[in-house]
């Protein structure tokens, strides 16, 4: 097992400039970050961070997005599916650079854009077949996909471990990878950690987010964090347990995921207490 977190916390693109926080995360016994690969425009931005990164002692996931309707892979517009296709093909290309494990995220679709319908037949194969083209790609970079289901409020086509599982089959080919977010799952599964047995039992189980139920400091809430990492352990998952706060010091984001009042003291709150009780939840259990 090992515990990262996701720089969003601080900033939508990270640079030189967050050496000192970087520091402080090592410091604290992280094994990594998540690194938001948001501005795919310079592949040799990321390669540059790679060693920061490496000089640190820091490993690294990703965290990527669909950026807007003109990149969405659900699109009945056949230009915005292609759109979807290189932007992800970037998102790749930045990743490998990075030296990323994982490309974490809802990349399926825009944040905050829907039909007013539930998912269609016709936006899951359209997705489905936008992911089909870009995921031999990834797993040739080394790079292990995790498709990130959201709440309702955010995204309407994957939002339970079930549909999740259900698009991987859908996807065929080694399915997807999926991410489980303790966040999301509070929100929208009848028994949260039943539907984690589910995922990790259908194979498709890669990447944990651990996300407290107003997204703030692991441990003040009422997410059954604690329980989930037991079970996790419990299931033999030995890969990333990475923490996903957030603030409001990256405006866009922000408002993407209605964030309107402030849920920690500071962002040293969310690291220094979020690493506690991850460890310590491991090791009890």
């Amino acid at each position: 097992m090992k515990i990262g977190i996701n720089l969003l916390l601080w900033t939508g693109h990270v640079t030189q400039e967050h050496h000192d926080i970087l520091q402080a995360l090592k410091d604290t016994g992280y094994d990594g970050v998540e690194v938001p690969v948001f501005d795919v425009s310079d592949v040799g931005h990321y390669r540059d961070l790679a060693k920061v990164l490496d000089d640190v002692g820091l490993e690294r996931t990703v965290v990527a997005i669909i950026p807007d309707e003109a990149h969405s892979p659900i699109s009945p517009d056949a230009a915005a599916r292609q759109g979807a296709v290189d932007h992800l093909s970037r998102v790749i290309d930045c990743s490998a650079a990075l030296g990323g494990q994982i490309v974490a995220g809802p990349w399926f679709q825009p944040l905050g854009v829907f039909t007013g319908a539930k998912p269609s037949e016709a936006e899951l194969d359209r997705c489905a077949e936008v992911h089909r083209q870009v995921l031999p790609a990834m797993r040739a970079a080394g790079i292990t996909p995790g498709l990130e289901p959201l709440n309702r409020f955010e995204a309407h086509l994957l939002n339970t471990c079930d549909q999740a599982i259900a698009y991987a089959e859908r996807v065929g080919e080694g399915g997807v990878g999926i991410l489980y977010d303790t966040f999301h799952a509070n929100i929208e599964e009848k028994d949260p950690l039943a539907a984690l047995r589910k995922l990790h039992a259908s194979g498709q189980l890669s990447h944990v987010h651990i996300s407290e139920n107003d997204r703030g400091t692991p441990g003040r809430g009422h997410a059954p964090i604690r329980e989930t990492i037991h079970a996790l352990k419990a299931l033999g998952y030995d890969g990333w347990l990475t923490i996903e706060a957030f603030g409001r010091g990256v405006p866009d984001l922000a408002a993407a995921t209605r964030v309107w009042r402030d849920f920690f003291a500071s962002e040293e709150e969310v690291y220094t207490e979020g690493f506690d009780l991850i460890r310590r939840a491991w090791q009890e259990a």
